[in-house]
């Protein structure tokens, strides 16, 4: 029987990760997600398991790059100005080719920015943080019970292509409390022979490293993860779409945002306003394709988020100019209600109607 829970998100996303199996744990507390820290700290324990409070988010990655080196399923988890610390260490994996999961409770920025919630760390997430050519798969929950789910979905991910895997969250999902339930999980059969966990006499030595000092290797190296990043786009492309069927509008927006825009699209089709919503659930791969079809049968879409607009330059990148593509954002921790961006959304239908 799947059992049912009232959780907060950062505690349902601690409680799946000892579910999934995560065998090390290192972090740093910051708010709004120190909570993942205390529950892994009051939990793993009991599972012999390991968790440790790092110095530094610096050292936190760096200790998920040693874990994860030895086959280890490990993960961290901070808040934007933390995870911007990592930057430098998340490279590192990626180009070592190490599994991992990563999380990041968004808050508002830029700079020490405010506890609440943002979406201001889009691209920090999706073009590649740190430093050289290389994509994470960015998984966006828009619920509690996401944020749970994609805690197994990530690590799988992870260990499938070698590669990891950042859940974007934020302050708000991280900190409201809804019910959850864990679903029974089964921990795919992974080949680790590549980890560095010791030499037995019937392999040869492995070497785990993102250093390659011949151009000629290095290259070789970034056509073979270019490779990767391809098979990972033609795959694991995931979205939600509500109400497209008949729509002659779309909202585009993820994680909060599109809940909101949930609540908004139920207004306007009450007024009449055949409007849909395409949740993009992973932010990398994006779902271009999709939002590309939908140009045959929309006026314009509306991208929705809490910044001063990035996920819309992917949007209209899918869109290629077929339909115009608008932008509405709160920043600094603010969130628009649902009749604001109504009244946004009837603002630009009458400007294209006269324009």
């Amino acid at each position: 029987m799947t059992e049912t829970k009232l959780m907060k998100g950062n505690e349902a996303m601690a409680e799946a990760a000892i579910l999934a199996g995560c065998d090390a744990y290192f972090g740093y507390p910051i708010t709004p997600q120190s909570e993942v820290l205390e529950y892994l700290a009051r939990e793993m324990p009991k599972h012999n398991r390991i968790v440790m409070q790092a110095e530094s988010e610096v050292a936190s990655i760096n200790m998920v790059y040693g874990a994860a080196g030895a086959g280890f399923r490990a993960m961290t988890s901070s808040s934007s100005p933390g995870i911007s610390l990592m930057q430098e260490g998340i490279s590192y994996i990626a180009g070592a080719e190490l599994p991992c999961l990563i999380v990041n409770v968004n808050r508002a920025g830029p700079g020490l920015g405010t506890i609440q919630p943002g979406q201001g760390d889009y691209f920090q997430s999706v073009k590649g943080g740190g430093h050289g050519d290389y994509k994470m798969i960015v998984l966006a929950p828009a619920s509690v019970q996401e944020m749970a789910d994609f805690v197994y979905l990530g690590f799988d991910l992870a260990d499938k292509y070698r590669n990891p895997v950042l859940m974007l969250s934020d302050g708000a999902i991280g900190q409201m409390m809804e019910k959850v339930q864990f679903k029974p999980y089964t921990r795919p059969a992974v080949d680790k022979s590549w980890a560095t966990t010791g030499k037995p006499k019937t392999r040869n030595r492995n070497y785990i490293t993102s250093l390659f000092i011949q151009p000629e290797r290095m290259e070789q190296h970034n056509l073979k993860l270019e490779e990767k990043f391809k098979k990972i786009r033609e795959n694991e492309v995931r979205f939600e779409e509500i109400n497209t069927a008949d729509a002659e509008y779309l909202f585009v927006a993820y994680g909060l945002s599109a809940r909101i825009c949930q609540k908004a699209m139920d207004i306007a089709r009450e007024k009449g306003i055949k409007i849909g919503l395409l949740r993009p659930i992973t932010l990398y791969p994006y779902p271009y394709k999709r939002l590309e079809e939908l140009t045959a049968q929309v006026k314009m879409m509306l991208s929705v988020e809490l910044n001063s607009g990035q996920m819309v330059e992917d949007v209209r990148l899918a869109v290629n100019g077929k339909v115009p593509v608008e932008f509405y954002g709160r920043m600094g921790g603010m969130m628009p209600t649902p009749e604001e961006i109504v009244h946004h959304l009837e603002t630009l239908i009458q400007y294209h109607h006269a324009n």
